[in-house]
């Protein structure tokens, strides 16, 4: 998201305007199977060396995020600009209010943009608080195996998360409590940070951390349906 997705430092762009264009063609199948559920060890981790792309500019965060998805849900090292500028320019075409290029894409555009290029199981989750929001967005990580998207800077940016650690398995029990998380940021390269817009791929963040960055949803030029919720889009297990 570019500016809808706003910038939080510089110019990052996200209103969710998660940048997605990456060809052409129909919508991503669907992944592995629900139940084909790994051995709980505590905790998860999707990420793997390699899977990193830096956004090619600074309004491309949710397609930089998309190449990112793509690299680890299929086994790619895919980092070209060119892949970037189709996804951003495919989820440009698919949002759901008019927003200036400036501000990238909304979150029905990174939606549609995951959909057709990652799995079509992802679905916009527009939560009314972080905790009902971190809960569901690990508890569809775990089930699926796929990382979700989520919007940082109330909008203004988009990460990923690819994994977390709990005190219970998400996927057999309602009883348990999410103890940190492992995100990754694709401006780190293009402005990188010890802490914050971005840090290093993969970083493991506590609970009360990564709510200083998962926050609710404003765009202050058009009030959209998701104001004041949390969003993310997460692959949604059938």
């Amino acid at each position: 998201m570019s500016g809808l997705l706003r910038q939080p430092l510089a110019r990052l762009a996200l209103v969710v305007v998660f940048a997605v264009s990456l060809l052409g063609g129909a919508a991503a199948a669907p992944g592995g199977s629900v139940s084909a559920l790994s051995n709980w060890t505590g905790g998860v981790d999707l990420y793997r060396s390699g899977v990193f792309t830096t956004q090619k500019t600074w309004r491309w965060c949710t397609a930089a995020d998309v190449q990112i998805m793509r690299n680890i849900v299929n086994g790619r090292s895919d980092h070209t600009r060119s892949s970037q500028k189709r996804y951003f320019d495919y989820m440009r075409d698919h949002n759901r209010y008019p927003v200036p290029v400036s501000d990238g894409v909304d979150a029905a555009g990174w939606t549609a943009g995951l959909q057709r290029f990652v799995d079509a199981r992802y679905r916009l989750k527009a939560n009314k608080g972080f905790k009902s929001a971190l809960r569901s967005a690990v508890r569809n990580l775990r089930k699926t195996n796929l990382p979700v998207g989520v919007t940082v800077a109330r909008g203004g940016h988009a990460w990923v998360l690819t994994g977390f650690t709990a005190t219970a398995d998400p996927a057999l029990t309602t009883d348990f409590k999410v103890t940190s998380v492992r995100v990754v940021g694709p401006l780190w390269g293009l402005q990188s940070r010890t802490y914050g817009y971005d840090m290093r791929p993969d970083t493991k963040l506590t609970r009360r951390q990564f709510e200083g960055f998962f926050t609710p949803w404003h765009y202050g030029p058009i009030r959209m349906v998701w104001e004041g919720r949390w969003v993310s889009v997460q692959p949604v297990a059938s």
